[in-house]
């Protein structure tokens, strides 16, 4: 099955059931914020190393965390009443983000890059990305972001600079979305740390679904 090839400036995809086995969709194409969107609210998202042309992506099996299923272990559960856990909303987008990118680079290598930080804080500009900063016992511990659009939110990167930092952010991010009615945090893929959170995996045909009932009115 041939890759689609996209043109900047005309924001269109193929139809997201014609990606490859391994997800891969499209080539080519901007990060604009119309293109963002469409992409999004048809479960696509853009993944490439610094040195490669844009490639977006959609499997065909999907992992999400419904924010009423967040699983919160015994350990967690006596750690977070031991100190005094909080998050902030968009303390600081940019750094957050750029949070993410560091401590990726250092430790695994990235696709947070420069283009990603400039396309996703416009993004932010327009109110469809929104950062999660964690804090334990009043100290900046760790954090996320992501793409907001109806109710559902779809997670791009986390941080820690503390033991259980992303964990409390991604714990108390899923009860405040809870509270909001949202029907899901999309992770994309499957790892072993987000089954740990209750995460599960879906079929493409199930995600749709989800979309749907998130962007209704």
């Amino acid at each position: 099955m041939a890759v689609f090839s996209l043109e900047p400036g005309i924001i269109c995809f193929p139809d997201p059931t014609l990606a490859e086995e391994d997800g891969l969709l499209a080539v080519g194409g901007d990060l604009s914020v119309d293109r963002l969107l469409l992409a999004y609210s048809h479960g696509i998202f853009p993944w490439y190393e610094g040195d490669e042309p844009y490639l977006w992506w959609c499997p065909k099996e999907r992992y999400i965390i419904r924010p009423s299923n967040i699983h919160v272990s015994h350990s967690m559960k006596k750690f977070m009443k031991k100190h005094l856990c909080n998050i902030k909303v968009n303390r600081d987008f940019a750094d957050t983000m750029h949070r993410c990118r560091t401590k990726r680079e250092f430790n695994e290598g990235t696709w947070i890059t420069d283009d990603m930080e400039k396309a996703y804080l416009e993004l932010h500009k327009n109110n469809y990305a929104i950062s999660v900063e964690a804090y334990i016992d009043g100290a900046l511990a760790g954090g996320l972001y992501g793409v907001c659009i109806g109710r559902c939110f779809f997670g791009e990167s986390m941080f820690s600079d503390m033991p259980n930092g992303s964990k409390v952010a991604l714990i108390l991010l899923a009860r405040f979305l809870e509270e909001n009615e949202f029907v899901m945090i999309d992770c994309q893929f499957h790892t072993d740390h987000l089954e740990s959170m209750g995460g599960e995996q879906i079929t493409y045909s199930e995600y749709t679904e989800l979309l749907k009932k998130g962007f209704a009115v």
